[in-house]
């Protein structure tokens, strides 16, 4: 069977777009874990020591958290820009800024040399991470949903998904390397965490080369064609989609909770604890087990989502979610490696499966002309709603009550909240996504206003 040239032609630029936005995101996220694993395991010491071993340990994740209030102002600058300008000058932007603070984190003076300046100057830098990571999502999924075919947007949404359990994965591994041969003990406290953050340099080279040669969206083309940009896209967004950007944001909130919560700061820093005593590195190969689980199961559910459905696959994965929220802690506690990695490969499954479909149903709720603007900030306000202080708000727990089990509790009820938003959201598989079908985009997106969009398709 021959191939239209065409045909082949756009398989080539979809395959192009799917490598670029996971080796994007891959280092984009590389630089935002490689924060969380520090949090959880060193910047207690070397940036908040004087507050006391316990609020020091708090200030420190509050730190992760930090960041994600910026997320927002992120969104906003590049969902207005990218609705404005393009798809691909966004991402090239947040990729520079993003791997520019992370190599800087890598050169900050300790509390010890520099007194209060050195925590200011990585809360700072910390800012300017979530203001890129706030704007990099959404031009990364945009660029790959809305340059595939209908049938396979689910696949292809989850490439750019992939890059947070990759990045994970080489964020952890890189520092179990470190941690266990390069500089175990002191040596990694002094100076071996540094390295990781130095590494960005590289990374951000090669990610700049290989977002750079990616051709821009065909939809916006269509859009900057025909001048049909919106002038200011988040009072548009606001005015008329305020609802799915509120539900959008809660069906991200439980699978970012568990997220940051399993394979970023908290686990490293509890598994390491007097309580449980396991060891650093041994805690750190167990993550880098746990976000490749967590990598099969989001291209899996990619893949489910264009055969099932997004919401059908995202329920399946929250209630995993929600049966394996006490196991997870029950595992751990036992103090036995082969638990920690059984534990993290439970919790993963959920985990990728209410994350792979994201991309594809996002993209699809929204209309063409604010639709960086919607993508961006649900996925930013999800993640102040979710994944902020999640690791914060579980080591308070911790302190309060001396149990894993009240940790577990709100893992659950944020779980049962996306949920509730997963079952007011519509599937719309297959709508098309240019702008000449925005009138069609603009109604159907909710089951309240499903009535509207049947009685539209009747008239069209």
């Amino acid at each position: 069977m021959t191939t239209n040239p065409s045909e082949a032609a756009a398989r080539s630029t979809q395959r192009r777009v799917a490598f670029a936005t996971i080796v994007g995101t891959t280092i984009e996220w590389y630089d935002f874990f490689i924060y969380a694993t520090a949090a959880g395991l060193v910047f207690a010491q070397v940036f908040f020591a004087p507050a006391g071993e316990s609020i020091a340990l708090l200030l420190a994740f509050a730190s992760v958290g930090v960041s994600f209030l910026f997320r927002p102002l992120g969104a906003f600058l590049a969902g207005h820009f990218g609705d404005k300008i393009g798809r691909r000058p966004m991402l090239v932007i947040t990729l520079i800024l993003m791997g520019a603070s992370t190599t800087l984190i890598g050169v900050l003076p300790t509390y010890e040399t520099a007194g209060i300046a050195a925590p200011v100057l990585l809360l700072l830098l910390r800012i300017l991470q979530g203001i890129s990571a706030g704007g990099e999502w959404g031009g990364a999924v945009l660029m790959a949903v809305e340059h595939a075919p209908a049938n396979r947007r689910g696949r292809a949404g989850a490439f750019p998904q992939l890059g947070v359990p990759l990045g994970m994965l080489l964020a952890s591994g890189v520092t179990a390397i470190m941690t266990g041969w390069i500089s175990p003990g002191e040596a990694f406290v002094e100076w071996g965490w540094r390295i990781p953050f130095l590494l960005s340099v590289v990374l951000i080279a090669v990610g700049y080369m290989v977002r750079r040669a990616v051709e821009e969206s065909p939809v916006f083309e269509e859009i900057a064609q025909k001048k049909q940009q919106t002038r200011v896209p988040i009072v548009e967004l606001f005015r008329k989609h305020w609802l799915l950007v509120i539900l959008a944001a809660l069906v991200f909130a439980g699978n970012n909770a568990a997220g940051y919560m399993a394979t970023g700061g908290f686990i490293p820093s509890y598994a390491t604890s007097p309580a449980v005593g396991l060891e650093r590195t041994d805690v750190l190969v167990a993550l880098t087990f746990g976000a490749a689980m967590w990598f099969i199961f989001t291209y899996l559910a990619g893949y489910l989502a264009d055969r099932i459905g997004r919401k059908k696959t995202y329920l399946i994965g929250f209630t995993v979610q929600a049966l394996a929220v006490f196991p997870l802690f029950w595992l751990i506690n036992t103090g036995e490696l082969g638990m920690l990695y059984l534990a993290l490969g439970i919790f993963t499954i959920g985990l990728g499966l209410s994350y792979g479909p994201q991309a594809a149903w996002y993209s699809e709720i929204f209309p063409a002309s604010v639709r960086f603007s919607g993508v961006s900030i649900s996925y930013a306000l999800g993640a102040i709603l979710g994944g902020a202080f999640a690791p914060t708000i579980a080591q308070a727990l911790i302190n309060a009550t001396g149990s894993s089990a009240s940790v577990s509790a709100y893992l659950l009820v944020i779980t049962l909240l996306s949920i509730g938003a997963v079952l007011i959201l519509r599937d719309r598989p297959g709508i098309d996504l240019s702008i000449h079908n925005q009138a069609e985009q603009e109604v159907g997106a909710t089951v309240f206003d499903k009535r509207r969009a049947l009685a539209f398709q009747r008239e069209a």
